[in-house]
């Protein structure tokens, strides 16, 4: 069975054009959504992935009609793959998994956003290493001033327990031990 998906991005635009491209080419059911691409959560294609069964196929007038990056049609197409479906763009005649062409393509498709991800990953890791040679500090500052652990840790040398410690110190006591163990590690 060929079930169209067809999407615009706010109430205003109109689904009409999609709509009735969709019939045109077939499809005997077609679900409708007024939602931003970029949202994760869209209902009706949830839905309609949901009630997917195997060999029906997805047809879309445009790619980006149903996802707005490569990462987001690439999981996606997995999705459609598990229910047994296939996926066809009517403006992109390469995006047609029910063809072996489509699949390669799509395949290369996901090589390429994995390459993507991992050059991605390797930049980031290069730009952290050298925003902490330059001292840069990442995350959360701490709760708690040097004066602060010093006091900390002259109360727990003392016999204060940690969580007395740390109800001295105004602080939750697994900050306090997390800044001891920073401290003395």
């Amino acid at each position: 069975m060929l079930i169209g998906y067809a999407r615009v991005s706010t109430e205003d635009q109109d689904l009409r054009h999609q709509r009735a491209t969709l019939k045109e080419a077939g499809c005997t059911r077609t679900f409708e959504e007024k939602a931003s691409g970029a949202k994760h959560n869209r209902p009706e294609l949830a839905r309609m992935i949901e009630q997917l069964r195997s060999d029906d196929t997805i047809v879309v007038t445009r790619l980006d009609r149903l996802a707005r990056s490569t990462q987001d049609l690439l999981d996606i197409a997995e999705k459609l793959k598990e229910a047994g479906a296939g996926l066809r763009s009517l403006a992109e005649p390469w995006a047609d998994t029910t063809s072996p062409a489509g699949r390669m393509v799509l395949t290369v498709f996901a090589g390429i956003a994995e390459f993507e991800r991992e050059l991605i990953h390797q930049r980031t890791s290069i730009g952290r290493v050298a925003a902490k040679a330059r001292g840069v500090r990442f995350g959360r500052p701490s709760m708690l001033t040097a004066d602060q652990i010093a006091l900390g840790q002259r109360l727990v040398g003392e016999g204060t327990s940690v969580r007395e410690a740390a109800k001295l110190l105004k602080c939750h006591h697994a900050t306090l031990y997390r800044a001891l163990s920073a401290a003395t590690g």
